[in-house]
């Protein structure tokens, strides 16, 4: 899709928001290839005609070249000729040039330096120029500031979602996933431990699993401090524009992990917005085993273990609908406030044992318990990339995608 076409479906989204009727528009959508057919449920499911409506244009910017006068017919041919004449306009409007910030030098004199050289500031950006004392007063301030940590007050702390898929259909292919019992009890009693009102649901459809992440995302978690999800399935690579990979339900059919996350941004759950929304993905990024490479350590190599070890790996599957293309861009708000941490590194497997559950939730788990008191989380998170990168033949290599703005501590008391 055109910059400008993007730019028109921003541009008139209030509009649209305000007037679009959606009921006539599913058929026709998926009829010319727009969308296919779970992909309009789940519009569908996302709850009043507005809010269908609001999520239907931003999905319509990652739908390809032949999206926007495919839906400029679609408008004519419901009735809804008159919204389709708005975007036209929208479309061959001139942008707005950004207003430009005032950049006159502003001289600003120190207490502590009134004869001493003064400093040039820029008004709206920040100066390369400042003298050394301030320099070290600036950093001080840094260090010590509370500020820099989240708040987290409330008891409990937040809400915490496991989603645990075990057994999966027949007709999807997938193989059971013995020992995910063992990691989703380990997760419900650190979490709680960790002050958090866990709430588990087992073995859900890929549809139950995006209901049960919208109920959530619209609770008032005015009161709550902070928001987990934690989602053990199998998993998949998927196109996408910020965060990768998808997982499975037990229907077989994928959900985007960048879905599942924006469920929670700030348009979506305004009650989370500034707070801490964390993400453990125990799934497969792809099917490529990766056996490691050669490096001096002083840490013994241990053994892969035998007969038990298992993968939630699931080959990529390439969607028949060629409505895709690489120029296709979300319209996706700031990610902000929000850490997303996977098992593996994107399109490779992730192990699991049947008697003793997940290298990356098993590590997750011992590290929490020992850490969660004293370290922030991303420090903690190195410390599992370490120890799982550390284990048998066949080599697995946790990460995260993190956007948080401050440092993350744990309520530990």
């Amino acid at each position: 899709m055109e910059e400008q076409q993007r730019r028109a479906l921003r541009r008139g989204r209030a509009r649209l928001v305000a007037a679009l009727r959606v009921e006539p528009l599913w058929d026709l959508l998926e009829q010319r290839g727009l969308f296919t057919r779970p992909m309009l449920e789940e519009l569908q499911s996302t709850g009043s005609r507005g809010e269908q409506a609001r999520q239907l244009i931003i999905d319509l910017e990652t739908r390809g070249k032949q999206a926007f006068p495919a839906f400029l017919s679609i408008l004519r041919d419901t009735g809804q000729g008159d919204l389709a004449e708005m975007l036209i306009q929208e479309c061959e409007s001139r942008p707005v040039p950004p207003q430009l910030p005032d950049l006159r030098p502003v001289e600003l004199e120190l207490r502590e330096e009134k004869q001493r050289k003064r400093l040039p500031f820029l008004t709206g950006i920040v100066s390369c120029w400042i003298s050394q004392q301030a320099l070290v007063i600036r950093r001080s301030l840094i260090v010590t500031c509370p500020c820099q940590d989240y708040e987290m007050k409330a008891d409990p702390c937040g809400h915490c979602l496991i989603l645990n898929n075990v057994n999966f259909s027949r007709d999807s292919g997938l193989s059971t996933r013995e020992g995910s019992d063992i990691d989703c009890e380990k997760l419900e009693r650190r979490f709680r431990a960790l002050h958090f009102t866990v709430l588990t649901r087992r073995d859900l459809k890929a549809q139950e699993m995006v209901l049960e992440l919208l109920k959530l995302s619209r609770q008032d978690h005015s009161a709550l401090d902070c928001c987990i999800v934690v989602i053990l399935s199998h998993g998949c690579q998927t196109s996408h524009i910020q965060f990768p990979g998808g997982v499975y339900g037990t229907d077989g059919k994928p959900i985007p992990i960048e879905k599942i996350v924006n469920y929670f941004n700030g348009s979506n759950c305004p009650s989370l917005r500034g707070k801490p929304k964390l993400f453990f993905i125990q799934a497969c990024g792809g099917e490529q085993r990766d056996q490691g490479f050669v490096v001096d350590c002083d840490s013994p190599e241990e053994e892969a273990p035998g007969g038990s070890l298992e993968s939630d790996a699931t080959p990529f599957r390439v969607s028949s609908d060629n409505v895709d293309e690489p120029d296709a861009i979300a319209s996706l708000p700031t990610p902000s406030d929000i850490l997303v941490s996977y098992s593996t590194f994107p399109g490779f497997v992730s192990w699991r044992e049947k008697s003793s559950g997940s290298w990356y939730v098993e590590t997750l788990d011992s590290v929490l318990e020992q850490y969660a008191h004293s370290e922030d989380l991303l420090s903690m998170l190195v410390t599992v990339a370490h120890a799982v990168s550390a284990k048998g033949r066949y080599k697995q290599m946790p990460g995260c995608f993190n956007f948080l703005r401050k440092k993350f501590f744990f309520m530990c008391h």
